[in-house]
């Protein structure tokens, strides 16, 4: 059996260098869920009029 480094499998979530932000694909998912589900919640308080 081989011993992988934890090092090694660990996942960079977002790197920002130069001005430049580069995100995980699964990182850009996340975010991009988490942002529909509020714009959901915002959709339904608008519409009940909150």
């Amino acid at each position: 059996m081989e011993r992988k480094d934890a090092d090694a499998t660990k996942k960079i979530r977002f790197v920002h260098s130069n001005g430049v932000t580069r995100f995980s694909k699964e990182t850009e998912r996340r975010i991009f869920f988490i942002l529909t589900l509020i714009m959901l919640v915002w959709g339904i308080l608008t519409k009940v009029g909150f």
